[in-house]
């Protein structure tokens, strides 16, 4: 199951941008959740009265899950390009989610008809690479998205492609996670 100090880190990392007073002792967290040392990929996601207010992750490990989780938390709150910088007074009303993937594995299919049948509605997370184009949409857009064929749409155009480029067979890769969120105000400290 999903440690909740993986939302305490990335509480601490959003909190640290305003106050370098809640930074922490990372040697003493290691020592306490080893798991922690291991290259893992996460995605923090930050709602604001239930609506999104940022969302950065890595689809891949390649830094241990610590580090990950607490740049992608920065980034999230202070670096997505789709949002203005996160601010003190917004905290309150901040719903934030820690998803840590699974390494992500080739999809093998025949056609955009077959890959329809293989993709899991609820369960599966998707990237889509395609020329240079890449996406991703984390199992949790299956909320706004409920069809395979309206989720895989909507992914080839998040990747900056048509919706027929599924016709050029696509690499689509398969991973899932798991996921924690809660209230900011509610996450203790580390």
């Amino acid at each position: 199951m999903i440690d909740s100090v993986l939302l305490k880190i990335a509480k601490s990392a959003i909190l640290e941008q305003f106050n370098d007073a809640y930074s922490f002792d990372k040697e003493t967290l290691l020592n306490k959740h080893p798991f922690l040392n291991k290259e893992g990929a996460a995605f923090v996601t930050l709602k604001y009265n239930g609506h999104l207010r940022g969302c950065i992750g890595s689809i891949a490990a390649y830094r241990p899950l610590y580090s990950d989780i607490f740049q992608n938390a920065k980034a999230a709150a202070f670096k997505d390009p789709r949002f203005n910088p996160l601010s003190e007074r917004e905290l309150s009303q901040i719903n934030l989610e820690v998803s840590v993937l699974s390494e992500p594995k080739i999809l093998e299919y025949k056609d955009f008809n077959d890959l329809l049948t293989k993709v899991e509605p609820n369960v599966d997370g998707l990237i889509f690479k395609h020329n240079g184009y890449q996406g991703t949409f984390l199992p949790q857009v299956w909320e706004q998205l409920k069809s395979p064929k309206e989720f895989l749409e909507h992914l080839s155009l998040k990747a900056g492609l048509s919706p027929s480029a599924y016709e050029e067979h696509p690499a689509i890769y398969r991973y899932h996670v798991e996921a924690i969120n809660e209230d900011f105000d509610a996450i203790p400290l580390l």
